[in-house]
């Protein structure tokens, strides 16, 4: 396998406002698929319609900037038609959530072998401001002047709700969780979804403030790590254990509470009753933001089993081609 840098990857100029989150998310897409080693040529990337949607435009790879929402189904489409490609879908809150919703679901219940970047600032950024899928209950935009009155979607949810196998998150100027996470959703054979976390520093900037620094991180996130104990904290002081039917946190040391008490982090459990807990954690509840790879199992995935069924019938026909198809009807010879 050849060695890449980061560089190898690059293309152009990136089109962004200086801050924007997508600036962050792209050295580290460059610099992850560097580590990765899959060839640019043996590489597609592609997206939908969005500020994040630009991305494509900036990577030394195949790409396509497809139309509004339907960045999965192209995605699939390509992944299916040449499964070698290393396929890597990017769409934004808005793009992926909204009219891509439903393309979305699908990719994840049909479990199609790609790697789904879904770029959350909670805004419709190209559009100038308006409220997302995934902005907040109360949330003012020019589209919701006196707040929206509706709930936002969590994006693990959907995945997990359809029986999705793959989630992980990281923040977008953390870059070597992003990396890890963007590693190890090309190592996941299936639908791999990585949600990122990043600001809009136009229309919705401070969104994710709380964890959008190290610092914040250090204080409002807990870093996940297959088979590690769940441990936070500014000093690894707290952990998570189970409590009925939820989570509770404890601090170590109280009450008798030893590191060997916290509970352990399970990614490739196939129930995701304790996955889905520790993706929701954080919106307001006293617990962490979980970044890193939550949910890992495997499973069939659709492009294999796609080529593995057409291989079948391939077999079983008395015909393998054109000339021979034509052999088995009646044949008359005209003079």
């Amino acid at each position: 396998m050849a060695t890449y840098t980061a560089q190898d990857f690059k293309k152009g100029q990136p089109r962004w406002c200086p801050g924007c989150g997508d600036h962050f998310f792209l050295a580290s897409l460059h610099k992850a698929m560097a580590e990765i080693g899959v060839d640019p040529w043996n590489t597609a990337v592609i997206s939908g319609i969005g500020c994040s949607s630009r991305l494509p435009h900036y990577m030394a790879t195949y790409g396509m900037n497809t139309i509004h929402g339907r960045a999965a189904a192209i995605a699939t489409g390509c992944k299916v038609t040449n499964p070698d490609l290393a396929v890597w879908q990017v769409s934004g809150d808005g793009d992926g959530l909204a009219i891509g919703g439903n393309h979305f679901i699908h990719a994840n219940r049909r479990n199609i072998n790609l790697n789904m970047i879904l770029l959350n600032n909670r805004i419709y950024g190209l559009t100038k401001g308006q409220y997302s899928p995934t902005s907040p209950r109360g949330f003012v935009s020019k589209s919701s002047p006196y707040g929206t009155v509706e709930d936002p979607f969590r994006p693990a949810e959907l995945c997990f709700g359809a029986r999705g196998h793959f989630f992980a998150r990281a923040v977008a100027t953390d870059a070597p969780g992003t990396i890890d996470i963007l590693k190890a959703a090309y190592k996941h054979k299936g639908a791999a979804v990585c949600e990122i976390l990043q600001n809009c520093v136009i229309f919705n900037n401070g969104t994710h403030d709380n964890v959008y620094s190290k610092e914040g991180r250090a204080k409002n996130a807990i870093y996940v790590e297959h088979g590690k104990p769940l441990i936070f904290g500014e000093n690894r002081e707290y952990g998570l254990m189970q409590e009925g039917f939820g989570l509770k946190i404890v601090k170590i040391g109280e009450n008798g509470i030893t590191e060997a008490d916290i509970l352990v982090h399970d990614a490739h459990c196939e129930d995701n009753t304790l996955q889905l807990k520790l993706a929701l954690m954080g919106n307001g509840d006293g617990f962490p933001v979980a970044l890193g790879v939550i949910r890992d199992v495997d499973a069939p995935t659709y492009d294999d089993s796609v080529t593995a069924q057409i291989e079948e019938v391939k077999a079983a026909k008395k015909y393998h081609n054109f000339a021979e198809l034509l052999e088995t009807n009646d044949i008359w010879e005209v003079k």
